[in-house]
């Protein structure tokens, strides 16, 4: 398989170079305060105090999460793209300056971590299952990669080389080492990206070890919890199906468990497959992804519908307003969704892909970069969540930071490494899975190609691609027509293509020898489309969500008032769209009339035998990733349908 690195990338794009904007000005200055505790009335983060005392720079007790290194890891990672993006000589010193802290942190032995280094320091890889060790690592790994990547510089890939490397000492299927697996997953694929820059195969068997290990029996983890003679049993009901360590991972079909956790592994499981060519463990990827696709993931590519565990529940269980749906897991939804498209060019994983990108996981965060949301439900009741415990997870307001604070640092670095989700490589093929203004270079059968991309996506359908080789090439440019898509045009310099005949897997395949100034035109209908739930799924029986192109819509109480459970679209009702360029940052609304039950003829009975009164209303629906950005209320997106 051959991977390409879109560091070259340069985004132009309105609606995306906006985001990269706010990371580069809002979301790093600001998560650099919350990881130096400097961010008034939130929690304290003492992530970087942490190292400081790990590294004798500072004296005092362990803070935090255990998994607290991670936080730094993920920012870094996050600057390493920004830096990708565009030079930034004040953030570079200060990654610079983590990395150096971080050197100091690092034992003799090449081990990496504050809480084992500070508070347990006899107790390392004692518990696997809880605590954490081998997940830090890997978001370290990770940040490794992709700043030695946008700078060239190696002295952090070098620190966790020498940290991977301890760790492949001490784990591996040879007698005189650890039979563990993380709790977490996230090693796996790091260790991944790490063998793609190093080409050293033991950082990838190291990964297949992790992925193959997990689920044997005798269980890794029961041995490690006689041995630390711990008795009461194990939280979660589910048992190991918490970390999805249950059976061994070609026989698991059903998505189940910590979300996160899950797609973070399915997401190695896919690079494995690729690098290792094994048919069985890609089939076990297709296994898992058409469940949790087609049966436990949420219109907005939310995934984890329930609080306890952050966990998958059951199929077709998807309540809206109990969902967890954490920012994470639609991030790492992405994470799998990009290695199933390197697998194979399938329109259904980018269609996926796109959903998460614009809906789920963008929804975590306000539109100035500076508050979050690590819980994303689809209908939300203030009054309901003051009152009721079940729903304490559901806040109706975007959070300043968090204990754990897992998903800021996470949404900053996918969002600066956006680039990399728009084009696969192959050798004579070049893949187009998102839409969105962006100039870029790539060699192409042996010849540089340049191109360029114009587009006013999400909010319209047309897209202009110019092609500028550098010698007329032959190679295939291959354009992913969405899902949703009900119409679509391709014209190349101007003339109509007929591409159904050449479509494959979602995408039309335009085969020829290109040549500079080549222009292709898609044209993608964007009308707007209700959806409706499979009847199993029984919180959304009888109700319709609205989307146009790959943005879902919400209603919210600031437009509507309360009680938005009252409003029902009839089936007739005739919607249009207009874009507001003072609202939200500039989005598309969708409006039209509707209507809402009345009270008046209940007067104070609770329940009667009159028929419902009803009067019309102005409906106005905005994206679904925007929301609680105006005043705090009610929201919805799922809406009664009156037939």
């Amino acid at each position: 398989m051959e991977k390409v690195w879109e560091s070259h990338v340069k985004i132009t794009d309105r609606f995306w170079k906006k985001r990269l904007d706010i990371v580069k000005n809002q979301m790093i200055p600001y998560q650099w305060e919350a990881l130096n505790d400097r961010l008034p009335d939130t929690e304290p983060s003492h992530a970087i105090e942490n190292f400081r005392i790990a590294a004798g720079e500072s004296e005092g007790e362990f803070y935090g999460m255990v998994f607290q290194d991670s936080d730094v890891a993920k920012w870094l990672e996050a600057v390493a793209f920004l830096l990708e993006n565009e030079p930034d000589a004040k953030w570079e010193t200060t990654a610079d300056e983590v990395i150096n802290l971080l050197e100091k942190a690092q034992g003799a032995d090449g081990y990496l971590n504050t809480y084992y280094t500070v508070k347990e320091p006899d107790q390392r890889w004692t518990n696997l299952r809880d605590h954490h060790e081998l997940y830090c690592a890997g978001h370290l790994i990770e940040a490794a990669v992709a700043y030695y990547r946008a700078t060239g510089k190696d002295k952090f890939l070098h620190i966790m080389i020498r940290y991977a490397d301890y760790i492949e000492e001490t784990f591996g299927p040879e007698n005189h080492k650890r039979k563990g697996y993380p709790g977490h997953q996230e090693i796996e694929l790091a260790l991944v990206k790490l063998y793609e820059v190093t080409n050293n195969h033991k950082y990838l068997k190291l990964s297949e070890f992790f992925i193959e290990e997990r689920g044997k029996r005798p269980h890794y983890f029961d041995l490690e919890k006689q041995a630390r003679k711990e008795e009461k049993p194990y939280w979660f009901t589910g048992g190991y199906r918490y970390s999805q360590s249950h059976l061994p991972v070609r026989e698991q079909e059903t998505a189940t468990g910590h979300a996160v956790r899950a797609v973070y592994m399915y997401s190695a499981m896919a690079d494995l497959a690729a690098y290792t060519n094994d048919p069985s463990l890609k089939e076990t990827c297709e296994k898992l992804w058409n469940n949790v696709t087609n049966k436990q993931m949420y219109l907005t590519a939310g995934i984890g519908s329930m609080e306890y565990g952050e966990a998958f529940s059951f199929d077709y269980d998807l309540p809206n307003d109990l969902s967890y749906t954490e920012t994470c897991a639609s991030i790492g939804l992405i994470f799998w969704a990009k290695r199933m498209l390197d697998l194979e060019a399938h329109h259904k994983y980018a269609d996926v892909m796109e959903r998460a990108l614009y809906n789920g996981a963008i929804s975590g965060m306000d539109l100035d970069g500076r508050t979050f949301f690590y819980v994303n439900p689809l209908e939300v009741v203030p009054k309901e969540v003051e009152s009721r415990d079940e729903k304490k997870h559901v806040p109706p307001v975007r959070q300043k930071w968090y204990g754990c604070a897992c998903c800021p640092p996470n949404l900053a670095r996918l969002i600066a490494s956006i680039s990399h989700y728009i084009y696969t490589k192959r050798e004579e093929e070049i893949f187009v899975h998102l839409y969105m203004s962006n100039e870029n270079n790539m060699e192409v059968g042996g010849h540089q190609v340049e191109i360029k991309q114009k587009t006013n996506y999400p909010w319209d359908g047309e897209v202009t691609i110019k092609l500028s080789p550098e010698v007329d090439t032959s190679f295939t440019l291959a354009l992913r027509i969405p899902g949703w898509a009900t119409k679509a045009d391709v014209k190349i310099n101007g003339e109509i293509m007929d591409f159904q005949p050449i479509m494959k897997n979602g995408y039309a395949r335009l085969s020829r020898t290109w040549k500079q100034g080549d222009t292709v035109e898609l044209n993608l209908d964007m009308e707007i489309q209700r959806v409706r739930s499979h009847p199993s799924v029984r919180h959304s029986l009888g109700k319709v969500a609205i989307q146009r192109g790959p943005i879902v819509y919400c209603l919210e109480e600031v437009d509507h008032g309360k009680e938005l459970h009252s409003i029902y679209l009839p089936k007739d009702a005739d919607l249009k769209f207009e874009y507001e360029e003072d609202l939200l940052g500039g989005v598309v609304t969708l409006f039209g009339e509707a209507e809402r039950v009345e009270g008046s003829v209940w007067k104070d009975a609770l329940y009667s035998t009159s028929d419902q009164e009803v009067k019309p209303i102005h409906l106005k629906a905005i994206p679904y990733y925007a929301w609680c950005n105006r005043e705090p209320g009610g929201m919805v997106v799922w809406i009664n349908e009156k037939l």
